[in-house]
């Protein structure tokens, strides 16, 4: 959804909303998502999975897509369809046997991981 919307904000397109904007979801910059699987592979052989990684900290769809307004200097505006039958309203995982078998969490903040995202698109657009 991230660089969906990215994309849209940059060529000043709209950026669709589904249902009543109360879908939250959690974001983990690439990046971290790595450095999480790096951990994992070079775990000692007596720690076995599963293990959640991403990131515990929740934002609503809107205002992820208001913050990438803001952050591209957009002239989108954000429009409304109605929400697909199988969206989820929420997705959160635990990854507390990341931070405690892994010593690992997400460090990389909601914003600056944006910032390097649309830097990216920028540069491809």
């Amino acid at each position: 959804v991230i660089s969906n919307f990215i994309v849209q904000a940059l060529k000043n397109e709209p950026i669709t909303l589904y249902g009543d904007c109360a879908q939250t979801r959690r974001f983990c910059y690439v990046d971290d998502l790595i450095a999480g699987l790096l951990k994992l592979m070079y775990s000692p052989n007596s720690y076995t999975g599963p293990v959640n990684l991403g990131n515990p900290k929740e934002i609503s769809i809107k205002k992820i897509a208001e913050k990438i307004i803001s952050l591209t200097n957009s002239n989108s505006k954000i429009t409304y369809q109605e929400l697909p039958e199988n969206d989820p309203k929420q997705r959160q995982p635990d990854i507390s046997k990341a931070i405690n078998e892994l010593n690992w969490e997400p460090y990389i903040a909601l914003e600056d991981g944006i910032n390097r995202t649309i830097t990216y698109f920028k540069s491809i657009i």
